[in-house]
């Protein structure tokens, strides 16, 4: 048997130890019970994970243009073009778009190389999408970008308020520890417009209006005034602006019923928040992408903070505000200066601490100002002021607002660089340059989890092909820009070490700091346990501020006032409805690492729209049908959900599909690029937006063993599915009996050369298998004007059979196996692949709680983030909303 290797998990800030054995390219997951983030759970994504770390769609080699080229060639080349692009153009005309995807080795050394030796400002991370908010919000408060509490306040907390934070879905793991701590006693209250899993079975959900946040958090802290429940003697020794924020506040009417009114929620709901919130001393407040993806994120965070400053409630076991991160390490982006609007190690660009780091670094030119923030970065590209720009690990032509206009920038980009691992996304389409990078179960450093916990990323399998480790290419590059002797690393441990000395080095005041680990032996580091930061040398820190002193000149936390503002954009007649974007359960960004695992692909498995049916009926929207989603800056084709967990006046869409996946289906592209003017974090949350029926002409399905793209010149909507042994298709068109003879003969093109068919010309249905010449199942294509499709599960497993016999094929149109019922209701369980139809019969059977549907069917017996799902599906069960 494979050793077991202890390393981390590739998703989501929670930053989950796992424990995995590899044999070659198979791999063995499970939780690592010894780490203390998620003590040996995972959720579905991590479970999976043995099914993302094949070769397939692997960019192994460099390559310049489309021809393959060797290392030295192709770093030459992009430092060549990039020394020249300077040389003509200055520092600013370059630019580094990054990712929380990186490790924190490869974070230094990108960031050392653009603002050291560069000396541009210009390098930003896609946690700018995500996180950006919080961390100015933090800054403001505390002095630096510095989170204070630990997963164990989770536990201890008796009130948690989810503020734009659907952790059932985004964090399972945590949720399910909360979810323990509720049998104890302990309170949810859920502020969200949509009713989320998070929300359908909480204590409390406030569904307020679109950006009404600010008012809800002002209208708590003035509550909490008027009921004498501010710690008026915390606030005296170790607060400042108390006097600022309560003037502001004074501004308008906080009474209960004008809050209420303003936010759209009940008064009696409101209410009962502000009594708990009052009463509470143990109260942790989760706020994560809800909150900050606004054009007003800095002041939902503030307020947020403010709530918390004014009743003491921070550095205390239990009580705390709590910005939860995204991705695994945008914690160490943030940290080793991945922003543009930071240094490195938590330092600005004051002249001091320019010279400190100039000294450290030995560099030649620091950079002098913070520079471009991601969407600001983009437009520079497409205005042409920056003319060379490398892209780490990330897929900007997907994930940033007004997308096509990002890839509009990148095409007219006179020198684009990506370094990747996969060799086709959407941004590596207009790369001049493509490096091979090392994927999750390659790379070898550290990450920092959202509770500031520095874990080690540990390799599992060798490295494919030609691919490297980023901070390798970053120092190839500097090295061929003539900077070898400061990039003259020969291992991640030394690259950690470095970085380690930078956070220590002349700190007198600054919390982050590593200076214990600044002398790890490579053994050391390669058995380097969990630990949080800062680091002593007693150990790892859990909490900060424990003694009321922050990391301001005068130690005291400010409150900064934040002004209740509307949207940035408001709804009208032309666009009616509040587009708000987001994650599903089981896919995790762009679909670069989930949509290879088809397990991950069956409980969302297309992108969809959804619409409160009171929204939906006079528009002609029904359920299940293809949907038009405009807003001012592009349109997308989704199905329609309809549903009153939307709120009404507001739509939703998952953000994941890309043109590999879903052309139609891509929501960024409809999203404005309206910023936060303080954090230059996007609105995700809020763009106008209008939905009509699609209303097509026919609809059909399409399996093969590989992906297929439409062929130029056929105006059509198709979604890809991938499937265990073969890939799904759906398809459908507004077209006629041209078209899909068009397309017929490009899904025929190729196709194996035993043909199955079956026409039925009333009901405009058309039928049609292909067999390979060893009698397997090559491709089946199904279309109709008038009845519907068959389902397609047993059409996909027949790709994994061999030879079809007689009884195969003649059941093979049909779709439908013989004498075998066939489960058509919703994936609920993506772990264990239990349906909805199945979970309905257990609870028939008898199965009317949570463990005895788990027992009889195993749906949530593994991760369980679709326990929810399940409770809806529950008889009736008493709501607890105690006074």
């Amino acid at each position: 048997m494979a050793a077991t290797v202890r390393t981390a998990c590739p998703y989501c800030g929670v930053g989950c130890g796992i424990a995995a054995q590899a044999s070659g390219r198979d791999l063995l997951v499970a939780g690592d019970p010894a780490h203390p983030a998620n003590l040996g759970r995972l959720c579905s994504k991590g479970s999976a994970l043995g099914a993302t770390v094949g070769l397939e769609g692997r960019l192994l080699h460099p390559m310049i243009g489309e021809r393959r080229a060797s290392w030295t060639e192709a770093a030459g080349l992009v430092a060549r073009r990039f020394r020249e692009t300077l040389a003509r153009h200055g520092p600013d005309s370059v630019a580094f778009y990054v990712s929380g995807q990186l490790l924190t080795e490869d974070y230094y050394a990108a960031n050392k190389l653009m603002k050291g030796f560069i000396g541009s400002g210009n390098i930003d991370t896609n946690s700018r999408l995500c996180m950006a908010s919080a961390v100015v919000a933090q800054k403001l408060a505390f002095g630096a970008d510095l989170v204070p509490g630990c997963y164990e306040d989770l536990e201890l907390a008796d009130l948690v308020v989810f503020s734009g934070h659907n952790a059932a879905w985004t964090h399972p793991v945590l949720f399910r520890r909360m979810e323990a701590a509720r049998a104890r006693g302990q309170r949810h209250v859920v502020i969200d417009p949509r009713r989320t899993d998070t929300a359908e079975g909480a204590d409390l959900h406030l569904a307020i209006a679109p950006q009404t946040d600010v008012r809800l958090w002002n209208g708590l802290l003035a509550d909490l005034i008027r009921r004498g429940a501010v710690d008026r003697v915390y606030v005296a020794e170790h607060v400042a602006g108390f006097a600022e924020v309560e003037a502001e506040l004074a501004r308008c009417d906080q009474s209960p019923a004008a809050v209420a009114a303003d936010c759209g929620v009940p008064l009696a709901d409101l209410e009962r928040f502000f009594g708990w919130f009052a009463r509470t001393p143990r109260t942790v407040s989760l706020f994560s992408m809800g909150a900050n993806q606004s054009a007003q994120g800095v002041a939902k965070g503030s307020a947020i903070l403010n709530a918390h400053l004014a009743t003491g409630r921070i550095g205390k076991p239990g009580a705390c505000p709590f910005s939860i991160t995204g991705q695994p390490n945008a914690m160490g982006g943030r940290e080793t200066g991945g922003m543009a609007t930071t240094l490195a190690a938590h330092m600005d660009f004051d002249e001091v601490s320019r010279a400190r780091v100039a000294r450290f670094w030995g560099a030649p030119r620091v950079a002098a100002a913070p520079g471009l923030k991601a969407v600001e970065m983009f437009e520079a590209v497409a205005a042409g002021r920056i003319k060379a720009v490398w892209v780490m690990a990330t897929n900007p032509a997907v994930s940033l607002p007004q997308a096509s206009r990002v890839r509009a920038a990148l095409a007219a980009c006179p020198f684009v660089v990506v370094s990747d691992c996969m060799a086709e996304t959407d941004t590596t389409a207009f790369a001049h340059v493509k490096l091979p990078a090392l994927a999750w179960g390659e790379k070898d450093g550290t990450v920092t989890n959202s509770e500031r916990r520095i874990s080690r990323q540990r390799r599992l399998f060798d490295p494919p092909g030609e691919a490297r480790a980023d901070w390798r290419i970053v120092a190839d590059v500097a090295a061929a820009m003539g900077f070898a002797d400061a990039f003259s690393w020969r291992s991640p441990a030394q690259v950690f070490r470095e970085w380690a000395r930078l956070t220590a080095y002349e700190n007198r005041d600054r919390m982050l700091d590593l200076g214990p680990l600044a002398a790890l032996t490579p053994e050391a580091y390669d058995a380097l346990e969990p630990v949080q930061w800062p680091v002593t040398p007693a150990g790892g820190t859990a909490r900060l501020f424990t003694d009321g002193r922050f990391q301001t000149p005068d130690g005291r936390a400010r409150m900064v006032p934040a002004p209740a503002l509307g949207p940035a954009e408001a709804v009208d007649g032309a666009f009616p409805l509040a587009l708000n974007t987001g994650r599903v359960r089981d896919h995790w960004h762009t679909l670069t690492r989930t949509g290879l695992a088809p397990d991950l692909c069956r409980h969302a498995p297309e992108p969809y729209v959804e619409i409160h049916p009171a929204d939906a009926e006079p528009l002609g929207v029904a359920e299940g049908a293809l949907t038009r989603v405009r807003t001012a800056h592009g349109e997308a084709v989704a199905l329609a959900r309809l549903t009153d967990r939307q709120r009404p006046g507001s739509i939703f869409m998952p953000m994941h599909w890309t043109e590999a996946f879903a052309p139609h289906g891509r929501a960024n592209p409809l999203v404005a690029a309206r910023l936060d003017p303080r954090s230059g974090q996007p609105e995700f949350k809020h763009t106008p937006a209008l939905v009509r029926p699609y209303r097509e002409t026919w609809r059909g399905f399409f399996l093969a063993r590989q992906a297929w793209r439409s062929p130029a010149g056929l105006d059509l909507v198709w979604r890809r599915i991938p499937q265990g042994a073969c890939q799904l298709h759906e398809l459908a068109g507004r077209g006629d009996e041209t078209e899909r003879q068009r397309l017929r003969k490009a899904l025929a093109r190729g196709a194996g050369v035993d043909v199955l068919r079956f026409e039925d010309p009333g009901a405009g249905g058309l039928r049609e298998a292909w067999l390979g010449a060893d009698g397997r199942l090559d491709r089946v294509l199904f279309f109709t004007t008038a009845c519907r499709l068959p389902p397609r599960d047993w059409l996909a497993e027949l790709f994994a059979a061999g030879p079809l016999d007689a009884d195969a094929r003649s059941a093979l149109l049909i779709g439908r196996p013989p004498g075998r019922p066939l489960e058509t209701g919703p994936i609920v369980c993506a772990c264990r692949g239990v349906r909805a139809d199945r979970i309905a019969t257990a609870i028939g059977a008898g199965a009317v709680t949570l463990d005895a549907v788990a027992e009889a069917t195993g749906a949530g017996a593994a991760c369980g983030s679709c326990r929810p799902e399940i409770a809806r599906l529950l008889p009736a069960k008493e709501v607890r909303h105690a006074a």
